[in-house]
């Protein structure tokens, strides 16, 4: 990619940043890959918190927020997500922890219901292990997973 100015670097993430959240590594990263020095990247990034363009704070809380809703994810993978954007466990420990458990077994419940109807087992060991598995692979704590298979009953049965 050609190399741009620091100021048009700038622009371009104030632009960028205008329109959806984003994190301080992703900008980051964008001005690595468009070439810009260190120290102008200190500098853009000093400009875009300052003015508040980029608050990984408030990026986390959004962030969190749609995992769960829209792309039905536990806590873990999240945690996951936010390590890869390099988003402290300060910052995003407190959000969950205002996370009630509640929350995620409305998610998870629909999605093992749903799931359930799919799977095909030779009996209900079975059955709950695979069950178990995707949830897990979904970032959701055993202890929900457990909750949800618990009250099994309110999801129609499959046929063995």
């Amino acid at each position: 990619m050609k190399q741009i100015t620091e100021q048009q670097a700038l622009s371009k993430l104030t632009a960028l940043c205008s329109q959806s959240e984003h994190c301080s590594q992703d900008a980051l990263e964008k001005m690595q890959k468009w070439g810009l020095t260190k120290e102008a990247q200190a500098r853009n990034m000093a400009y875009l918190i300052q003015e508040k363009y980029i608050d990984d704070n408030r990026f986390a809380l959004f962030f969190i927020n749609d995992k769960i809703k829209y792309n039905q994810w536990g806590r873990r993978k999240i945690e996951q997500a936010l390590y890869v954007k390099h988003i402290s466990k300060d910052i995003s420990d407190p959000i969950f922890e205002g996370i009630p458990d509640e929350t995620y077994l409305e998610v998870l419940r629909p999605l093992l219901k749903n799931k359930h109807k799919n799977i095909h087992a030779k009996n209900e060991y079975e059955l709950n292990l695979k069950l178990i598995k995707f949830a897990l692979g979904r970032g959701f704590s055993i202890d929900l997973i457990k909750q949800c298979l618990d009250n099994i009953e309110e999801i129609p049965d499959n046929d063995f």
